[in-house]
């Protein structure tokens, strides 16, 4: 059974989008490089487990972005593009060798008063707090806790959550996030991380406190992740 045969968990991206995703941030870390001549459909298609159908939706995706140029009876060539479109361009955790396709575990979800350790953000005293565990094509990568500001949202269901937030944001509350300010420093792992994340509660590891910017200009979003340095980094790739 190919991968796109089976059903897709609530919030997954569609199947051809995840294939798109994996394939830009491939580019992005040079694991593709420009000029690369893709397998032949049908052998690329068995290598990631899925039908000939849905990779060449794929694909077409990539080609409308600028990123793979199709030449009639060659194949299908990388394009380097500077800053390629990407359900994922603010999510800057990739795997040590590079790349690596996000994906979103819900651990948990409520609402709350904001903590007092945490930057000002938004209008409201209480903020919906979203605990997730990260994984990069499978690896457990991360855990996070983000705290978005209950002004922007009257509910927010577990099950209802897209793999990547800011996606929902944008087509069910009406919210972009526009900019993002990363500050990163070393961290004590809490202890509701979950017993997938390979390194144990109180452990010192790099964490990453973000603040994000609505469309309007304010504070919406404050997240932090704390990141497994054995198997991922944070890249940031300057234009």
């Amino acid at each position: 059974m190919t991968r796109d045969e089976g059903a897709l968990s609530p919030g997954s991206l569609p199947l051809y989008v995840q294939i798109s995703e994996m394939l830009i941030r491939d580019i992005a870390a040079g694991r593709l490089a420009d000029g690369t001549r893709l397998p032949p459909e049908r052998d690329m298609a068995v290598q990631l487990g899925i039908s000939v159908g849905t990779l060449r939706r794929a694909l077409a995706d990539l080609a409308e972005k600028g990123l793979v140029a199709r030449i009639q009876g060659s194949g299908n060539y990388i394009r380097q593009q500077p800053a390629p479109a990407s359900v994922y361009a603010l999510f800057r955790l990739e795997l040590v060798e590079g790349g690596g396709l996000p994906t979103a575990e819900v651990l948990d979800v409520a609402r709350l008063a904001k903590p007092a350790d945490l930057p000002d953000f938004g209008s409201a005293t209480d903020a919906w707090r979203i605990r997730r565990l990260r994984r990069l094509s499978g690896v457990a990568a991360a855990v996070e806790e983000i705290f978005l500001d209950a002004a922007h949202a009257s509910e927010l269901r577990a099950e209802a959550l897209s793999e990547s937030l800011y996606l929902y944001y944008r087509d069910v509350l009406g919210l972009w996030i526009q900019r993002a300010e990363d500050r990163i420093d070393q961290g004590t792992l809490p202890g509701w991380a979950p017993p997938a994340f390979p390194c144990p509660a109180g452990a010192t590891l790099p964490r990453i406190t973000r603040i994000s910017w609505a469309q309007d200009n304010t504070r919406a979003e404050v997240s932090r992740t704390w990141y497994d340095p054995a198997r991922v980094q944070y890249v940031a790739r300057l234009k």
